[in-house]
């Protein structure tokens, strides 16, 4: 939603997700008046500025990526305080002065005579020097003040790494770099600030982003969420339902879990809360279904974009394969939420009555027009901008057809809010552009391949691990897309090495890297989620972590049961969806301690052996645990007979 501005007096909003109420700590700067009219065109401008780039891509690389990143760099450090105290008002604006003007004359200094600069990398002048100094570490205070420290303090390790590697023993040890040669890297070149994060940005994130906010601005995320509700209204637990089924849509449609929190959390959190669920629950459903919702296809957000730039694997193959891990994903986070439900006898509100799902579609179906346009557009070969674009303008000629009149101000408030959604993501470009940049200078992405492949004794299964533990730190700094990036430069050519597929170690890394939005203790669509819920946010993050285990278990599986991702006879395809479907079933059985009643300790264990047996390669496998899970099944039923019969005769 459009963020609240600021007033004159410029306090700061209290209220935003994440931040407790009362707390002197504060997300961000409101405005009024002028100001706001101020603030507004400059996040528009952003906007813009993309969307104008996506028709002409012969824009000129250096000069696009400095406006883009000057333009993120000023608006963050206006939208965001440098200090989130309440006393240090008048100090914070001083220093956030300073920084958007040296920001702007950094950026222009680097638009400025830019082949002059790059013919002179190896001998910088001092004015290279100074100002690549000072864009560094605006850079590194920015992250740090919207997104927090624990990518800042990557970034200066990282930067230290780089200059003192003389004195790092053993085989991370190198001769170490002077000043000249870091800012030749990070800030002079195509390496670092202008190099794949904010190409990546420019060319897939932002434009999605922006699909999103004209989304939620004309309608479309309203008539998604009714239909999910229409579609799970007579189901035990149907708020939960439907927000997972909400999700799914809006997900694929945004790529953003953290704007799906805010634009679909508004209403399935409220309504589960309503229903009886705990709080905290209610916004650990809303957080891992939106972030699953990431990677849904037929869009699956930026990340895919990503992975084809990486890759050369097509779209639409890799959004084939991504279908049933996803749909498997899901049904497990259903599988969570109904043995929830059924535990704490959640069932369905019979005094809630929400309108058939073909009324709904009737209302609505006109949504669906521009999603498959963005598919056709992807399909025929077009650029991701160009289709978040199309998509774009299949939505307003929509509104305008419907509504019979142009409706400028709704135009301009959907690119103010794609705009302010995307300083969320952006304020992380520098420091993920010094991390590539001198993981690039100091081989350290080399060194680490090598280390990973030892480690793990060149063994499948705890490289899959290692790579699922690394991506839990980095996820506690960084969002889903610049994980993933980088984890694909550290840890993806150590996978190919190890035999791995290059479909099946991208997408374990895609995997992986999704979990930054719920992983504990910075779970920034948890955190969003439970700010909307009013729940304590470490809470919301483990539950979450608890709901989402399929992001956990499906990534061994892409590599072991490699017919999941459509690799092998029909029969086996067939044989492996029905084995790990069951397998995850009866995981989340064991987990809730409940499958159609509570089950006992003997039936839990055999519930485990039976997840186990159906998780794991091998038909012999597959058939004792489908038995035992078939056996705790039919126990329980002649248990719930038999007390049903005992019930009725008393």
């Amino acid at each position: 939603m459009v963020p609240k501005d600021i007033d004159s007096s410029h306090k700061y909003d209290e209220k935003q997700p994440g931040v407790t109420q009362g707390s002197r700590k504060v997300a961000e700067r409101k405005f009024c008046g002028i100001r706001k009219h101020l603030v507004d065109l400059g996040l528009a401008l952003i906007a813009i500025m993309v969307l104008y780039w996506t028709i002409h891509l012969t824009f000129d690389i250096v000069i696009k990526r400095s406006l883009y990143l000057m333009m993120t760099l000023a608006m963050c450090a206006i939208v965001y305080p440098f200090s989130k105290k309440v006393s240090f008002v008048k100090a914070s604006l001083v220093v956030d002065t300073i920084i958007i003007i040296l920001s702007i004359l950094g950026s222009l200094y680097v638009m400025y005579d830019c082949n002059a600069r790059f013919m002179r990398l190896g001998a910088l002048n001092r004015s290279d020097i100074f100002f690549g100094i000072v864009m560094i570490i605006i850079g590194l205070d920015i992250g740090r003040r919207v997104i927090g420290w624990a990518l800042t303090w990557v970034s200066l390790g990282l930067i230290f790494y780089a200059y003192f590697g003389n004195l790092v023993p053993g085989q991370f040890g190198h001769p170490g770099f002077d000043l000249a040669t870091i800012v030749s890297q990070v800030y002079c070149g195509l390496e670092g600030y202008y190099g794949i994060a904010t190409k990546f940005m420019t060319l897939y994130v932002v434009p999605f982003i922006l699909f999103g906010a004209f989304l939620e601005k004309t309608g479309a995320g309203d008539f998604f969420m009714q239909l999910a509700f229409s579609l799970t209204n007579r189901t035990v637990g149907g708020p939960a339902k439907a927000a997972v089924v909400g999700s799914a849509f809006m997900g694929s449609l945004s790529g953003s879990a953290i704007a799906n929190v805010s634009s679909t959390g508004v209403f399935t959190i409220p309504m589960m809360k309503s229903f009886g669920y705990k709080p905290h629950v209610a916004a650990a459903i809303e957080a891992a279904a939106s972030t699953g919702g990431q990677i849904m296809p037929p869009i699956m957000g930026a990340v895919a974009f990503i992975m084809v730039e990486f890759t050369q694997i097509p779209y639409l193959t890799i959004v084939t394969v991504a279908t049933i891990p996803i749909v498997l994903y899901f049904i497990t986070v259903f599988s969570f939420i109904h043995f929830e439900a059924k535990k704490f006898k959640i069932g369905i509100d019979e005094a809630r009555s929400m309108p058939p799902v073909l009324v709904v579609l009737k209302g609505g179906w006109h949504f669906f027009f521009s999603l498959v346009i963005i598919v056709g557009t992807l399909v025929r070969g077009y650029p991701p901008a160009t289709a978040a674009l199309a998509g774009i303008v299949s939505l307003v000629i929509i509104h305008i057809t419907r509504s019979r009149r142009i409706d400028l101000k709704l135009i301009y408030e959907a690119l103010v809010l794609g705009g302010k959604y995307s300083l969320g993501i952006g304020s992380i470009i520098a420091c993920i552009g010094i991390i590539l940049a001198l993981v690039g200078l100091t081989g350290v992405g080399l060194k680490f391949s090598w280390f990973l492949s030892e480690f793990t004794h060149g063994m499948a299964f705890f490289a899959i691990l290692l790579v699922g533990l690394i991506s839990m730190v980095l996820g506690m700094g960084l969002p889903s897309g610049p994980a993933y990036i980088v984890l694909a430069i550290m840890a993806g050519p150590a996978l190919i090495d190890m035999g791995f597929s290059l479909l099946a170690a991208h997408l374990i890394m895609i995997w992986f890297s999704i979990d930054s939005e719920i992983t504990p203790p910075v779970g920034l669509a948890s955190i969003t989620a439970a700010g909307i819920a009013r729940s304590e946010p470490m809470k919301t993050m483990f539950t979450a972590f608890k709901l989402a285990k399929g992001l956990y278990i499906l990534p061994f599986m892409f590599y072991y049961r490699p017919a999941l991702l459509l690799q092998g006879s029909i029969g086996m395809i067939v044989e492996t969806i029905i084995s790990i479907l069951l397998g995850l079933i009866a995981f989340a059985a064991f987990w809730e301690n409940f499958l159609l009643k509570k089950t006992g300790s003997i039936e839990r264990f055999l519930l485990l052996i039976a997840s186990a047996g159906l998780l794991l390669p091998g038909l012999m496998w597959n058939g004792i645990g489908c038995v035992l899970f078939g056996g705790v099944v039919l126990s329980q039923k002649i248990s719930l007979s038999k007390a049903m019969r005992v019930s009725s005769q008393s």
